[in-house]
């Protein structure tokens, strides 16, 4: 089985920003992994948030935050 990344979800996830609370507005991969950490013990919102805030909580657990970073460098939001 081969797994292939869908490009476009990574381009909206490194340009997803936090809808509402304490970090509205921020990039996802700008959230402190304590915040992260908190949804996951909480519960994450359902639907798209909760699936990409998720996927970030796995990323910066796995110090995969440069390739977010370079995502959002290489290919700016338009």
């Amino acid at each position: 089985m081969e797994l292939k990344p869908d490009s476009k979800k990574l381009l909206e996830l490194a340009h997803y920003r936090m809808p509402f609370g304490k970090y509205k507005e921020r990039y996802l991969v700008d959230l402190p992994l304590a915040y992260l950490v908190w949804f996951r013990q909480k519960g994450f919102p359902s639907g798209k948030l909760g699936e990409y805030l998720t996927t970030m909580l796995d990323i910066k657990e796995n110090g995969l935050e440069p390739l977010i970073r370079k995502i959002q460098k290489e290919f700016p939001k338009e």
